[in-house]
């Protein structure tokens, strides 16, 4: 079964996708690999980002791996990439 979630992206990852947000549907369980690779398909260019990037979902930190995440209709999913600081 899926879900709508409201994808929201930072920094790098806004540019790389061409946008800073979008609802897109996926299923309602699903690890945090599985909802980069959702992302990856629709914006390949964020691909770059693989090894740095890491998710918050509803505010809380989730590292790309096994980890499972459940989604609920109108979460919110940000896409964080590493900030570049100096």
């Amino acid at each position: 079964m899926n879900t709508e979630v409201l994808v929201l992206y930072f920094a790098k990852s806004a540019e790389l996708a061409g946008l800073k947000a979008e609802t897109i549907s996926v299923p309602c369980e699903l690890s945090s690999l599985q909802l980069w690779q959702e992302l990856v398909s629709r914006h390949p260019r964020l691909s770059v980002l693989r090894e740095q990037v890491v998710f918050a979902v509803r505010q809380e930190y989730v590292v790309l791996g096994d980890q499972l995440v459940r989604l609920q209709a109108g979460d919110e999913v940000a896409v964080i990439p590493p900030l570049s600081g100096g």
